[in-house]
């Protein structure tokens, strides 16, 4: 997530400005061909504007639809997320109030450290990979592996972290682990009730804090695991293209009542709306996926560390991680 104010102006330029450096081209390449057949040919290849507009105009609420609904998927993971945060704190705070007993002390502690290695897995899934994402322009690095089996690993290698060696071997081999993990969370809150550590009302609204949690980790799968439908974003796709391929032709047209000194402004012009047409095309495209690690992901690393700090926080606990702080404007 970008934490600044803006982006600059060459930032963000330089982000999109393949679209700029072809229209400029194809621009110059297409003024050169109508001037060059009209004076040799009397022929003019240039087509008038109107309907060049009227196809921008469809073009653009096209546009206008599909980064509404890739903005959509951003903030709605970014809810999630806000949900996750909630329902932490209030399960800390259900554990340390609800937990009465013998060693009370280290069951708390060790279904704190349990709630954080499932976020734990929750991130590094939801940082695995996918086809259809931009998977080259990841923020690689220790907290984006850039492999699945660097990513698993790295997973691994930080649950050991929280969780003990024996409930470790619990999970090898499952496809989702967070699942698991969960899912070892509530077995164990039913044991403390069967021994007594809680009573039936109090494991009754733990349940249900877990229930909330695998709600929260459903929704997330499910912005992760089934992407914006393609039929949508290829059209868009296309659509720019063919927009962007009768730009000349119609600013050309338009142009040639000018004088010949200005009717060269075609040509960047062109360029300046093939650039535009297609940065609203890419923004849409580069929302789509708030888990990707890209530059404007839902930052994940960061809220999970959050949250860690405030559980162990509440249980007294040492040595506790500092907060993450952006590098370079970029916030994991």
């Amino acid at each position: 997530m970008y934490t600044r104010r803006n982006y600059s102006f060459w930032s963000t330029f330089n982000w999109s400005k393949k679209p700029f450096i072809a229209g400029f081209i194809y621009s110059g390449f297409i003024s050169f061909a109508v001037h060059l057949f009209k004076k040799n040919y009397g022929i003019d290849i240039s087509i008038p504007w109107q309907p060049v507009s009227v196809l921008g105009i469809t073009v653009g609420f096209y546009l206008g639809f599909k980064n509404n609904a890739s903005y959509d998927r951003l903030w709605e993971a970014r809810k999630i997320w806000g949900g996750i945060v909630n329902s932490s704190r209030t399960f800390g705070a259900a554990v340390i109030s609800f937990v009465q007993g013998a060693d009370e002390q280290a069951i708390r502690k060790r279904l704190i450290y349990r709630h954080i290695a499932w976020m734990t897995a929750l991130r590094y899934q939801l940082r695995l990979p996918k086809e259809w994402e931009h998977t080259k322009e990841r923020l690689t690095g220790k907290h984006f592996p850039n492999t699945v089996e660097k990513c698993i690993e790295d997973m691994e290698n930080e649950l050991r972290l929280y969780l003990h060696s024996d409930e470790m071997k619990h999970y090898t081999g499952k496809s989702n682990i967070a699942v698991q993990v969960l899912k070892h969370q509530s077995k164990e809150l039913q044991a403390l009730k069967d021994e007594g550590y809680i009573d039936d009302f109090r494991h009754i609204e733990l349940y249900k804090l877990i229930a909330a949690l695998y709600d929260d980790q459903g929704r997330s799968e499910r912005i992760k695991n089934f992407p914006f439908p393609r039929q949508y974003a290829s059209a868009s796709l296309w659509q720019t293209i063919i927009f962007s391929v009768l730009i000349p032709f119609g600013l050309l047209n338009i142009f040639s009542a000018a004088s010949e000194n200005v009717q060269w402004m075609a040509t960047p012009f062109s360029a300046l709306i093939i650039w535009v047409f297609f940065l609203m095309e890419k923004i849409g495209d580069y929302s789509e996926n708030p888990f990707e690690a890209g530059f404007n992901d839902t930052p994940i690393t960061s809220i999970s560390r959050s949250i860690e700090i405030d559980l162990r926080q509440m249980i007294d606990d040492e040595n506790i991680p500092a907060a993450i702080q952006s590098e370079n404007g970029y916030l994991m």
